[in-house]
């Protein structure tokens, strides 16, 4: 990370000092860009010279770690008409395989007269038709994150111009080419149509899907083992980051982030474990079932290039359970599966969707213990998106 920018006067609170994504990571692959990151420096280049006439060739933007900001290069900025400017950025995956990655995403900015901050869907970027996902049916396919990253940029830079911050804006976000590479996405079964997804929960793209990954995989696992370990948690994702370390009481030492890479992960725990001659105590793993759902149908290699989504999974398990056929069926149908946790919920009640969910939980365990004999015990934790947990309590 680099000093705190100088750029432009900033209130105390504000600091935040530069992400550098010339700064490898851990893996020594380049990160990146995600395309929320790359809409709001659009949107606020679009709106600088929209408020002002600037003409902006990088924007700041501003992480929702809150302590980090994001020095983009701008393409493009000008004037569609009076009203309305749009400026280009050039989508930067890093070295992670990302559909998007050399993508235009572009920001058509322009006021509106109802006081507020209201997003549509561009060219290229696609609006939700079913329910399940992040946004309400009939809203663009831009996430929460990014919305709120959007946000704050309009807010700064009113802020910063001295502008009267009770404006409205209508931010247009889209992407060049965006349907077409949409077809290579879920995005489709998803229920998204017209284009890609505005994506993102940190700003940066992390390499993780990569071969390379793989290998740095069986240090931290080995690192993770090493002393005794007496418990270690293995996690595909971010959601279950807070429980390895504030209920579990495990040190980042102890955590593994094993991507889509479960089975790997396992098989270099079970080596580690032979080549010590000792059995780990406890394996927790934590995470979404749209991930650790996928093992009840052999899938150990999660990521959405080598598997289909696990609806159908969860769906033959909830058949398993007892469910009647409409409650089945409905699942099968899902867009998501998070919309599957939802219709278990309505269809069983929660305590019933609770018992469900900590079957999964328990079936899940008994293969990866099946794949790792040297681990005594496999304790499973699965959360919804908003990192409540579906089946058994926390520890």
């Amino acid at each position: 990370m680099s000093a705190p920018s100088n750029n432009r006067e900033t209130a105390p609170e504000l600091r935040r000092a530069e992400f550098d994504l010339c700064v490898l990571a851990d893996n020594g692959l380049r990160r990146g860009r995600t395309t929320g990151s790359c809409a709001t420096a659009a949107v606020i280049a679009a709106l600088a010279m929209l408020l002002r006439g600037e003409r902006r060739d990088k924007a700041e933007v501003a992480l929702p770690d809150g302590l980090h900001f994001l020095l983009v290069p701008i393409m493009a900025v000008r004037r569609l008409n009076a009203s309305t400017v749009r400026a280009d950025v050039l989508k930067d995956g890093g070295d992670d395989p990302d559909n998007t990655h050399g993508a235009t995403i572009f920001a058509e900015v322009r006021r509106n007269d109802c006081g507020q901050l209201r997003f549509f869907a561009a060219e290229g970027v696609g609006t939700a038709t079913q329910p399940g996902l992040r946004v309400a049916v009939g809203e663009p396919a831009i996430n929460p994150v990014p919305r709120a990253m959007m946000r704050q940029a309009a807010a700064e830079l009113l802020a910063e111009f001295g502008e009267n911050a009770d404006q409205g804006f209508d931010l247009a976000i889209g992407c060049e080419n965006g349907e077409v590479i949409a077809r290579k996405t879920f995005n489709p079964r998803l229920g998204i149509v017209g284009g890609i997804s505005i994506l993102g929960t940190s700003g940066i793209v992390e390499p993780m899907s990569m071969a390379s990954w793989v290998a740095s995989i069986e240090v931290y696992v080995r690192v993770a083992l090493a002393g005794e370990a007496p418990a270690v948690a293995y996690l595909p994702g971010k959601i279950g980051r807070g429980f390895a370390r504030d209920v579990l009481g495990l040190s980042e030492q102890r955590t593994v982030q094993i991507a889509n890479f479960l089975g790997d992960a396992l098989d270099f725990t079970q080596a580690a474990l032979e080549q010590e001659g000792r059995r780990l105590p406890v394996l927790w793993l934590a995470g979404h079932p749209g991930k650790l759902a996928k093992v009840l149908a052999g899938v150990w290699d999660t990521h959405s290039s080598k598997s289909d989504m696990a609806m159908a999974s969860v769906a033959e398990a909830a058949r398993q359970h007892g469910c009647n056929a409409q409650i089945v069926e409905s699942m099968e149908q899902a867009n998501t599966v998070e919309a599957t946790i939802d219709i278990l919920k309505s269809g069983l009640g929660e305590t019933e969707a609770r018992a469900f969910w900590r079957g999964v939980e328990q079936r899940i365990a008994q293969l990866v213990q099946a794949r790792a004999p040297a681990v005594a015990r496999v304790e499973v934790r699965l959360f919804d998106l908003a990192g409540k947990l579906l089946g058994a309590e926390a520890a």
